[in-house]
């Protein structure tokens, strides 16, 4: 597992949102009984796209790239951990309740309270039933009719029956509809 101060040499600066990753990363790992993800063996929901994520990443092993790291847009600390081989997933939400007055003031000593606070004093774990999603499918790529470029083909749109890539649809007037896949055309 990554070290905290070769997570901060990932991400580029050490912060609070960091900090709160890694204890949250480490505690949900840790609740699973699990070691880092070498393909998709552990699956991430992400439930904002802040700095803890990297953190995340590092940790578990979950990455976009591989597909088993999944973002919903909520803007919620919270992170859910899928086992795909026990079927285990747990929920963990940091609450922050127990943070000292005016701690949230010193960027330095807030991130060194989060490292050593008890698990308790800032998060809240809870075992949790997931839908095992799909394991990641990998997308034929079709060259899009205005540009060129070659665009993953579930994300073509129809222009008056040419394949677009979505900026390109939206650039001719409209968003267009997804195109039917190439074997259905």
């Amino acid at each position: 597992m990554m070290t905290y101060p070769e997570i901060v040499s990932f991400h580029g600066h050490e912060c609070p949102g960091l900090a709160i990753g890694y204890r949250m990363a480490t505690a949900a790992m840790e609740e699973l009984s699990v070691l880092r993800a070498e393909d998709e063996e552990i699956v991430a929901i992400v439930e904002n796209d802040a700095c803890g994520v990297d953190a995340l990443q590092c940790i578990t092993g979950c990455t976009f790239g591989k597909g088993n790291l999944i973002f919903h847009d909520y803007g919620k600390s919270v992170y859910t951990l899928y086992v795909r081989s026990s079927g285990k997933g747990v929920r963990v939400l940091f609450h922050g309740k127990d943070i000292p007055e005016g701690m949230r003031e010193n960027r330095e000593a807030l991130v060194d309270w989060i490292l050593k606070a008890k698990k308790e004093a800032i998060l809240q774990l809870k075992d949790v039933s997931v839908d095992e999603p799909a394991h990641a499918r990998v997308h034929e790529s079709v060259p899009c009719a205005f540009c060129q470029e070659r665009v993953m083909e579930t994300r073509i749109r129809d222009v008056e029956g040419k394949p677009a890539c979505i900026p390109c649809a939206t650039r001719h007037g409209k968003a267009g509809q997804p195109a039917a896949p190439p074997y259905e055309r």
